[in-house]
């Protein structure tokens, strides 16, 4: 179970007795229709998932990496809890494809970066190399390129236990906290995710500590050249990462003769900013790259074990951790505010005393989380906007999410008693607006975070280090703005739907950026046109209708892999029905004026027949991107409020016409 939130295990322990409950309803509501049945089954399994306190919070599961990463930083500080290490071992073990490999999502191919870090996690947990599985890992990292090849995140790793020298990962001291807003990098410039990660990196390989590596592991034996005769541990990709890499080096040349006084200023700047968002028991931006940099970081700069904020740092990393029985892995972060939200829009969506009920026990427990007056990242870029946004996790306190804040202040303006949350309405409102990019759509923590040349820096070689705005978000901030419909958001509201506009791919689908992926993005710009009132018989509606419909599977659900973030084009990606993205297209094509259609009709049978017995669905894939390319993500809550949200739109559709 998990150690600090049970609840999110109830899912798995109470099956058997869930399973009584539903038999015993499907006899007592035999003379319902089964989407009926359906309906309340699956609205009762989730009010039992409900905490007391009214939140929803399901399991959001990452790829090896993460827990890799976990056993990697028990032996980075020498403490090591054998018994934990001993569970996520066999996490990893589980894990491990057929290509010999770690993959970065369900089914995915083999991923160098990935593997290497989960080879050293079981080497360092004390594997033997020469037991078959570690051989298979091997003979597959080695057939590839080798550990030299990995990503430059795995390199900094590996260069912190001695296994690569530092010139292998990018120079990035701690002198970039003193430059300038006009310099071409500034961390201003670059995404909340990429800055809570680097100032600690900054500090790490700038001091270039030794992990303490109590059994001493080494992994020579996954280079094809040894890494200090190593002489390509950079990709060029592109006439401007030249330039960048020139930069790099011509930096690496003046480090000695940086002042130490400036050393030392930058160095207490970039303490103090981590200290500043240290966040408490959430975790310096409440994910887990960043945690695990803070917590080490403050640990090389001498920060004792017993040092109240060290303390805070490593048991923000525990509570992430999830037992399973033998297993155990660690969550990049926890969802509570994204599923109670989500949940609480289908609950609505359900309607009746139980389900509303339900609703306004979530809305009363999300109101006093909205971040009003609280200081944020966010404020550089917007210094006279007032606050009110919530963040993604239970702390977050300094990056509020547009996402978040749209879905959330959305099921509050449509709630029973929508006058009990008018104000937090107004200031999620107020806030969004403000938010708005000056291309007219949003983004996820910032506005008009799209320095693009930035990518091709050297740290930079997973193409993640922005934030620009997206259709998907945009998409869910429209949604809002036009069901409450304000005077004064009209501009706002007019600039977001021709962003989306022309997002629109030339298939007629729309990129998902925090879903996967396609049909994770089309159904939210449908929606949201919905919303605003733009008819069926748009011609962007159309051919993102007539997409959806091309590519329904023969058994009547959709689905789509994380393959198809390997390539920009909606073409690739085919994949076996979910119950998630069947459900995100049903809602798309209900928005979209098609609930009698045939496709429709044919997504309602396949989530009846695929819905469980506990009144909910499962399915093994993985939901989301959290970078595309690099890092995907597990919502375990996705098979649950989704396909319910979806058979409810569709029995108000089809029974009353009316649909939230």
């Amino acid at each position: 179970m998990n150690r600090d939130f049970p609840e999110m295990d109830t899912l798995a322990s109470a099956s058997t007795a869930r399973a009584t409950v539903v038999s015993h309803r499907v006899v007592r509501h035999a003379q319902l229709e089964p989407l009926d049945v359906a309906l309340s089954t699956a609205r009762d399994a989730l009010i039992r998932l409900q905490n007391a306190q009214g939140y929803w919070l399901f399991e959001l599961e990452a790829d090896a990496t993460i827990p890799a990463e976990y056993i990697m930083m028990m032996h980075f500080l020498g403490e090591i809890d054998s018994a934990l290490e001993a569970k996520i071992a066999n996490f990893l073990r589980a894990r491990q494809a057929e290509h010999g490999g770690w993959p970065l999502y369900y089914r995915g191919e083999f991923d160098l970066s990935c593997s290497v870090k989960a080879y050293f996690a079981l080497k360092l947990a004390g594997d033997d190399p020469a037991a078959p599985h570690m051989e298979r890992a091997r003979e597959a990292i080695l057939a590839r390129g080798g550990a030299a090849r990995a990503n430059v995140f795995t390199r900094i790793a590996l260069a912190l236990f001695g296994q690569i020298p530092w010139r292998g990962v990018p120079y990035i001291p701690v002198e970039i906290m003193l430059l300038p807003k006009w310099f071409p990098f500034h961390l201003e410039k670059v995404s909340y995710w990429s800055r809570t990660v680097m100032v600690p990196l900054f500090i790490l390989c700038t001091l270039k500590p030794l992990a303490k590596n109590p059994r001493g592991v080494e992994i020579r034996e996954l280079f094809t050249t040894p890494p200090e005769k190593e002489r390509h541990y950079f990709r060029l990709r592109g006439p401007l990462s030249r330039v960048f890499l020139a930069l790099d080096r011509m930096g690496r040349a003046i480090d000695p003769f940086i002042p130490g006084t400036m050393r030392a200023r930058a160095m207490k700047s970039a303490e103090e900013w981590v200290l500043a968002r240290l966040n408490g028991e959430g975790g310096l931006g409440a994910i887990f790259p960043a945690m695990v940099n803070a917590l080490e970081a403050l640990t090389v700069l001498g920060y004792s074990g017993n040092d109240p904020r060290r303390v805070m740092a490593k048991r923000a990393l525990q509570k992430l951790v999830v037992v399973n029985g033998a297993q155990a892995y660690c969550q990049p972060c926890v969802s509570p505010i994204w599923d109670t939200a989500l949940a609480s829009l289908a609950m609505q969506e359900a309607g009746g005393a139980a389900a509303l009920a339900a609703s306004q026990r979530a809305l009363d427990w999300l109101q006093p989380l909205q971040l009003l007056d609280d200081p944020g990242d966010w404020q550089v870029r917007r210094p006279g906007l007032r606050g009110g946004g919530w963040a993604f996790q239970f702390l977050n306190s300094y990056y509020p999410d547009l996402d978040d804040t749209a879905v959330v202040a959305w099921s509050m303006h449509q709630a029973r008693d929508p006058a009990r949350y008018a104000e937090s309405v107004q200031r999620a409102l107020d806030w969004l607006v403000g938010m708005q990019s000056r291309n007219g759509g949003f983004g996820s923590f910032d506005a008009d975070n799209t320095h693009y040349s930035l990518n091709e820096i050297p740290f930079a070689d997973h193409g993640a280090l922005l934030d620009p705005p997206t259709s998907d978000v945009t998409a869910r901030v429209v949604s809002f703005l036009t069901r409450v419909g304000r005077t004064q958001d009209g501009d706002a509201i007019t600039r977001a739907i021709d962003f989306l506009r022309k997002e629109q791919e030339p298939d007629g689908s729309w990129f998902g950026r925090w879903g996967t992926n396609y049909i994770y993005g089309t159904w939210s710009v449908l929606m949201a046109l919905a919303h605003a009132g733009i008819g069926r018989d748009d011609p962007a509606v159309r051919r993102g209708v007539d997409w959806l419909k091309a590519r329904q599977n023969a058994d009547g659900g959709w689905g789509e892999s994380n393959d198809s973030y390997l390539a920009r084009g909606a073409t690739r990606g085919a994949m076996a029905s979910t119950p998630y993205h069947t459900a995100w297209a049903l809602l798309g094509l209900l928005a979209s004026g098609e609930a009698d259609c045939d496709a429709v009709q044919r997504g309602v049978e396949h989530l009846l027949a695929a819905q469980r017995r506990d009144g909910l669905w499962s399915d093994p894939s993985y939901t989301a991107p959290g970078f595309p390319r690099v890092f995907y993500l597990k919502y375990h809550g996705y098979c649950g409020y989704f396909p319910f949200w979806a058979l409810a739109a569709y029995r108000n559709l089809t029974r009353t016409g009316t649909s939230h």
